[in-house]
């Protein structure tokens, strides 16, 4: 039986409270088409799930029937002036407005919420003392990035490779502190920083890390952290973010309690590839 739109954004609410997104962010039900126009009316059966809401995307949303695309990052960020179908972003939009398709944005409340993309990511490094880099003051649970002191301090190496098995990558990018890639012997990994997506409005605001972890950083605030003797990995933007995606669906669904088919997006993909 097919849940009201309404129970979705409630259930989306418990995982990640949007009061706890960057001011800065556009989060939330961007799109609600008109009930009359909606497959069931504001009621959902299927969603998709994906990073980047494109055509290709949409195409997929439409041949899995889903009336609601859940889209990581805001397809509607800055304020739109025209809905043009000449332009592809704006596209999107018409097509989804259409076709009776709803999108929801959680962006920077997924990663500010425990349990979030942020927990996900530092995930990679095994068992230590986490919390947000910034804690949020109304609940410190919540905040920007995630930190972990690890209990077993490990080498730059072994992070590394933890960071390549956790996130399906064969290459990742590394700026090793001096004293990191040091043979005799180097100094160990214990305290780490991330920050999914593009990290340097976080890092910025931190120091006293042994690593930080993240999609994209500038060439001088690496060339900063570096020269501070710590060590940054980098995996380029949405390789941070898109493995969470399943167990996104599998939180949904449950606090949905299976009423709604959360599938996620098979078509989404980073698009940089290294050659």
């Amino acid at each position: 039986m097919p849940l009201p739109l309404s129970d979705i954004l409630s259930a989306l609410e418990r995982v990640a409270p949007l009061r706890f997104a960057e001011p800065w962010d556009n989060v939330g039900l961007l799109l609600e088409p008109a009930p009359s126009l909606a497959s069931g009316g504001s009621r959902v059966q299927r969603a998709l799930l994906t990073i980047d809401l494109n055509e290709l995307v949409l195409d997929e949303a439409e041949a899995a029937g889903a009336t609601l695309v859940i889209a990581y990052h805001p397809p509607i960020f800055k304020g739109l002036t025209r809905l043009r179908c000449s332009v592809p972003a704006e596209r999107v939009v018409v097509r989804c407005l259409t076709r009776g398709i709803a999108v929801f944005s959680p962006h920077t409340a997924l990663d500010a919420a425990p349990g979030g993309v942020n927990d996900w990511l530092l995930a990679a490094f095994g068992e230590g003392a986490r919390k947000p880099c910034l804690p949020h003051p109304d609940d410190e649970k919540f905040g920007q990035g995630r930190c972990v002191t690890l209990a077993t301090p490990i080498t730059l190496s072994d992070a590394v490779s933890r960071i390549k098995a956790h996130l399906g990558l064969t290459l990742v990018r590394v700026a090793a502190a001096a004293a990191h890639e040091a043979s005799e012997p180097p100094a160990s990994i214990r305290r780490i920083a991330v920050g999914a997506g593009a990290g340097g409005s976080l890092f910025e605001k931190l120091s006293g890390y042994d690593l930080y972890l993240t999609g994209e950083l500038r060439h001088h605030d690496v060339l900063t952290k570096c020269a501070l003797g710590e060590s940054v990995v980098l995996c380029d933007h949405t390789n941070t973010e898109r493995g969470f995606l399943p167990m996104f669906a599998e939180r949904l669904t449950l606090e949905t309690h299976g009423a709604v088919s959360f599938q996620v997006s098979r078509c989404d993909r980073d698009p940089l590839r290294v050659l």
